[in-house]
């Protein structure tokens, strides 16, 4: 499943920061784009002409299913790029919307293969963030097809914690930006099992609520959430073979 952090938080904000000043010493048309929560970034089926680079906020990521509903793809944190999906068609295959208040840069796409040509420390770093975010879509897949519904919803709180902190934010407490039914519509369960499931990671101690904030959830060890997902998938394990 999704493993922690690859760098140490202060490396990644490091990275981070020196990639967006090497982008704005070389790219003058690269503009700032303040949003608000529920605004949209792109929709889907418009023209690519610009990625995008989350400079702050959370943003989420959706499309239409086979039977027209919308599915919720992603969830996107500072430092991850927007729209690397579109570039085989040049047009966004999905929808952007900011979940609070966020501050993105827009990059011309045929100006940032110009830089990459030049400049190989920007072409890297660019290619690992797709290579990450590809390996966290296949991670998140995953999971949705191969874990029980209480380490499902662990292991996507345990995901989100580890975001935050590879980027140096605060990840004993989050701010749940989602609803119960678009975690489920997310993690591909129902809106009462999302419940269940965090009624039980709760009697277990792994998280609690507040009792004036019920969209706050707190996190006391990060590390006890990969634990427990780590023993389901040992039990689950145990009980094919013993099945076979």
């Amino acid at each position: 499943m999704s493993t922690l952090h690859t760098l140490p938080a202060h490396r990644t904000t490091d990275r981070l920061a020196d990639l967006l000043e090497r982008l704005q010493r070389q790219l003058p048309g690269m503009t700032r784009q303040l949003l608000h929560e529920d605004d949209m970034l792109y929709r889907s089926g418009a023209r690519l002409q610009n990625l995008y680079f989350i400079r702050s906020g959370m943003f989420k990521t959706t499309t239409l299913s086979a039977d027209g509903r919308e599915q919720l793809v992603g969830l996107h944190f500072r430092g991850d790029w927007l729209g690397f999906d579109g570039l085989a068609s040049r047009q966004f295959r999905g929808d952007a919307i900011a979940m609070d208040i966020g501050e993105v840069w827009a990059v011309p796409y045929p100006a940032l293969l110009e830089v990459c040509m030049a400049d190989r420390e920007v072409m890297t770093v660019v290619h690992e963030e797709m290579s990450r975010q590809i390996s966290r879509d296949h991670d998140s897949m995953l999971a949705r097809c191969s874990l029980p519904a209480d380490a499902r919803v662990a292991n996507f709180l345990h995901d989100w914690a580890a975001s935050l902190d590879q980027r140096g934010l605060r990840s004993d407490r989050i701010k749940l930006r989602l609803t119960r039914a678009e975690i489920g519509n997310f993690l591909g369960m129902a809106l009462e099992s999302v419940s269940r499931a965090l009624s039980r990671l709760a009697k277990e101690g792994l998280i609690s609520f507040p009792e004036h904030d019920r969209r706050e959830l707190h996190l006391p060890d990060v590390t006890a959430l990969a634990r427990f997902v780590h023993d389901s998938i040992e039990r689950g394990a145990g009980a094919s073979l013993k099945v076979a």
